[in-house]
């Protein structure tokens, strides 16, 4: 068996790739013993009429092509995004014989042959046909090979006598790591969500609710009775729709699906780009659990993953003894921080792959959006690069123009199949216009990562409550720039990993001021403009750090404090989607206006957030110390009676229960360039959400 690398090996600072050995061993335990001559006279013999020979002499492979000339065309101009229905393997019928229709881009290669157990691995019996119009696209039908069939490819380049053994990068499935072999399959499957898509495409372009439940498939649940191994898809299918649903959840985020063969990088160090991992199940396996998820109500946003690519030598790398999907040069094609090949952009046949599969999985798996890990190193061509490290552009500069414009490229052609999705970037820089249109000269995301308010957030709430009233410029300082993007708060995995610990130990104080502290913190990231991220375990606050390898801890419920934690995101997510004030000007300055910043002595602030009507008014006071307000004024715009909608500090979430009783009745006085004069009760290291009483 060979041994799959955990840790991707850097190129040769030759560019040239080493010459592969010839293996005899294959990752299989499905091997047949029957020699090759033996299993195609067998196969000869059964058909009977000769129509799997070839006129050609290349043995039982027959020509044959899903791709017309236009779609060449369009495939060099980086322009077709279709490819999953052309490349890889399909199974079809050609003169009443079934078998499967292979297709690479291989343009440097001197041969290219199917192998697998149909043929024990022998490169020399089924050798594909090479289209001749300078695509450099191989191609053929092979009889008899079917559903579930292992293969891969076996390429001899034109180029340092380089001979490869690749997985198919179109694959629709990949055999479980760590074996490394594509699987032919068929990608039928009965959805049942018509539903959801039809209301996802009435409510496209209007105001809604985003709250998104960040989450590691691997990781979420266990089963420790079964040698701690984690669910299947369909497991999970059977658990997370109705604990979303319960949880008031709009969406989740899966971490990547796509295959990859080292377990530690979370999913973002892909080889099969258009496969699930078969860790978990089979393709129609995760298309059932989204399934299950539409049924629920939940909506489903993917990492997508198109920066950068493992040096597995299965996989995309030196892929025809030539530097294919990457750059030649280092400075341009590999990644220092993650030991990994960069796409290369500017090249036609590489947009069009990946274009390819960001629509592949709108498509055929039904996802409502992608979030592109990772924006901020495709667009600086110096990202994480020292001096003399890096190429600057044609003008002299550090963006990567071809990056630039394979994502405005990439976002206007997704959007166009799908209106109605989300494309979110992971951009943590001051990168202008992100999520606007690309006709204005924007990148085309609908949203983008608050990465700013995510550390000014953490930062502020790790210190001591009695430092605060010096750093309370840290907690409102994200309003300056809240809208010059469609913002999305992240609290994702990377805040609780590497040493950085989970959240609720980010929190100062004893125990009570530490979930204290969290349920606040949650409270102003619901009150905040923009869409929530969550991710898994900080709902009902998580002690260790997440570790991939193991399950969340969920026997923490059994204890108040986490329980209490639980029905707080119950809560707010409740509120959140019920108030318009809260989400239907999320990304526009008129829902947002400040009541009072300045009192810095008692770490108080408070604000109002607006819906589109004069009814649709929410002001919130966050109280920053473990002391409790009594009798503390506020400026608010209407004499009518107020309710307190919400308190961070109700018994239910295990706080302390100073509230504010029944209506309140502002009098009319102008405080804080306001008409009224309301007086609350703030309780300690609590939150106040109030609303008009109708």
């Amino acid at each position: 068996m060979k041994k799959q690398s955990k840790k991707p090996v850097p190129a040769k600072k030759t560019g040239k790739p080493a010459t592969s050995k010839k293996s005899s061993e294959r990752p299989s335990e499905k091997s047949s013993t029957k020699s090759y001559a033996e299993t195609n006279q067998a196969k000869e013999g059964a058909a009977g009429d000769g129509r799997r020979q070839d006129v050609s002499g290349k043995g039982p492979v027959m020509k044959y092509s899903l791709m017309n000339d236009y779609d060449i065309h369009l495939f060099r101009e980086g322009r077709h995004f279709n490819l999953y229905e052309k490349l890889g393997s399909h199974i079809v019928e050609l003169n009443g014989c079934d078998g499967t229709f292979f297709g690479v881009w291989a343009p440097n290669a001197k041969k290219v042959s199917v192998i697998g157990d149909f043929n024990l691995w022998n490169s020399h019996s089924h050798e594909l046909f090479n289209r001749g119009d300078g695509s450099g696209i191989w191609e053929g039908f092979i009889p008899d090979i079917g559903h579930g069939q292992i293969y891969k490819y076996h390429i001899e380049s034109n180029l340092y006598h380089y001979s490869v053994e690749k997985g198919d990068p179109y694959a629709f499935m990949w055999e479980e790591p760590p074996r490394t072999g594509s699987v032919v399959w068929d990608k039928k499957f009965l959805w049942t969500d018509e539903k959801w898509l039809a209301e996802r495409k009435k409510a496209s372009g209007k105001p809604k609710p985003f709250s998104v439940y960040e989450i590691h498939l691997g990781s979420w649940q266990r089963c420790p009775e079964e040698g701690n191994r984690y669910l299947t898809y369909r497991e999970l299918a059977a658990r997370l729709p109705d604990y979303l649903r319960e949880m008031g959840f709009t969406h989740v985020e899966f971490m990547p699906v796509t295959e990859h063969p080292f377990y530690g990088s979370w999913g973002y160090q892909v080889t099969g780009y258009f496969a699930p991992s078969s860790r978990y199940g089979s393709p129609q396996d995760l298309m059932f659990l989204i399934n299950e998820l539409h049924r629920e109500g939940i909506g489903v946003i993917l990492d997508w993953v198109p920066s950068h690519f493992p040096s597995d030598q299965h996989g995309l790398s030196y892929f025809d003894g030539s530097h294919l999907y990457e750059h030649q040069d280092l400075r341009e094609g590999y990644h220092p921080d993650w030991k990994s090949y960069i796409f290369n952009f500017g090249r036609n046949e590489v947009r069009s792959f990946l274009i390819s599969n960001a629509v592949f999985w709108l498509d055929i798996y039904h996802a409502d959006g992608l979030r592109v890990d990772a924006v901020a190193s495709m667009i600086y061509r110096d990202y994480s690069r020292k001096e003399g490290e890096w190429i600057p552009n044609r003008f002299g500069g550090r963006e990567n123009l071809e990056a630039i414009s394979f994502l405005k490229q990439m976002n206007d052609a997704t959007h166009e199949k799908f209106p109605d999705i989300y494309n979110i970037a992971e951009e943590s820089t001051a990168w202008p216009m992100v999520s606007q249109p690309t006709y204005v000269g924007g990148l085309g995301f609908d949203m983008k990562w608050m990465m700013g308010w995510m550390h000014d957030t953490l930062t502020y709430f790790s210190k001591d409550p009695i430092h605060r009233q010096y750093h309370q410029n840290e907690i409102t300082f994200s309003i300056v720039y809240a809208f010059s993007e469609n913002y999305v708060l992240p609290l994702s995995h990377d805040e609780v990993v590497h040493g950085k610990q989970s959240l609720i130990n980010k929190m100062p104080g004893d125990q009570w001021q530490q979930f204290a502290n969290l349920r606040l913190m949650y409270s102003y990231m619901y009150a905040h403009p923009g869409g929530k991220l969550l991710f898994m375990g900080g709902e009902f606050a998580q002690l260790d750090e997440w570790a991939h390898n193991s399950s969340l801890d969920w026997h923490l419920l059994s204890y108040g404090n986490h329980q209490g934690i639980k029905n707080t995101i119950k809560k707010l997510n409740r509120i959140y989607r019920q108030e318009k004030a809260l989400y239907e000007c999320q990304f526009e300055q008129k829902g947002f206006e400040w009541i009072d910043i300045h009192d810095t002595v008692n770490c108080v602030i408070s604000f109002i957030r607006r819906g589109n009507t004069n009814n649709d008014v929410i002001v919130v006071v966050c109280n920053f110390t473990p002391v409790p307000r009594h009798d503390y004024h506020i400026g608010v715009p209407s004499g009518e009676k107020w309710i307190e909608l919400f308190n961070s500090d109700k018994e239910e979430f295990g706080g302390s229960n100073v509230k504010n009783p029944g209506e309140l009745d502002a009098w009319e006085q102008p405080y804080h360039d306001k008409p009224y004069t309301l007086s609350l009760t703030l309780p300690p290291l609590g939150a106040v959400f109030l609303k008009l009483l109708k």
